[in-house]
């Protein structure tokens, strides 16, 4: 299936890209999904950062063990930090 996943803030910046469209297997995981991205989209990132990127789901958080199906929203961003 095809996905587009959004990216924000140093993320976006150290990609130069927005967004991406991702080809993943129908049962694929959060987790294959950062695997794929570490190895490749995002595979410029500093090692630190890559390690603990969020990722939410149809706007709410999501965990590593999440299913993503078709037509979901994907957005890809860096540890908050509060002020």
């Amino acid at each position: 299936m095809d996905i587009e996943v959004l990216y924000f803030a140093s993320v976006r910046e150290s990609r130069g890209a927005d967004s991406d469209i991702l080809t993943l297997a129908e049962d694929a995981t959060v987790e294959d999904l950062l695997a794929e991205l570490r190895g490749g989209a995002l595979s410029m990132l500093d090692e630190r950062l890559a390690s603990s990127l969020l990722v939410a789901i149809n706007q709410s958080m999501a965990g590593v063990k999440d299913v993503i199906r078709q037509g979901d929203e994907l957005a890809i961003f860096p540890p908050m930090t509060g002020g």
